[in-house]
């Protein structure tokens, strides 16, 4: 073969070699930025899924504590309106106090708390004995505790 031949066929050689060698790195770059996108988007989407996590987390704390403060409030007026009601001094404040705190909790909920605070009220407004209102507070706190125990989420 002349010499010329034998440098066609070395360049075609090279020229058809450089090709495949780029069309399989370049099938194999592609690829690996496929599973690089995929990859990220997984990373992307598992972020987003723990920053919602926090926030429903952070949401159910705020409206237990919320409850926790509502339920004290009002156990803190029933406290005083019962104190009132023994002994015979005082009264009018509380008589005004406890309706609104009794709404409250009847908005924070749940039905078995408000059933227990409003058992607090009714005992009040009938004079009930003082055993008969400590039972009844002794119920609303159970029932406020069973509702303030870290769970699932607040209804």
């Amino acid at each position: 073969m002349s010499e010329w031949a034998i440098a066609l066929i070395t360049a075609g050689a090279a020229i058809v070699g450089g090709a495949v060698t780029g069309w399989y790195s370049r099938s194999a770059g592609i690829r690996q930025a496929e599973a690089a996108r995929l990859a990220g988007e997984r990373q992307a989407e598992a972020a987003l899924e723990t920053v919602r996590m926090t926030l429903r987390d952070q949401a159910a704390v705020r409206v237990l504590d919320l409850r926790r403060q509502t339920y004290v409030r009002f156990l803190h007026t029933a406290e005083r309106a019962v104190t009132a009601a023994r002994t015979g001094v005082g009264g009018e404040e509380e008589a005004v106090a406890l309706p609104s705190a009794l709404a409250e909790v009847a908005l924070e909920g749940p039905p078995e708390v408000y059933a227990a605070a409003r058992w607090i009220a009714d005992g009040l407004r009938r004079n009930a004995r003082p055993d008969d209102l400590e039972d009844a507070k002794e119920a609303f706190i159970a029932a406020a505790q069973r509702c303030l125990r870290p769970g699932p989420g607040p209804e």
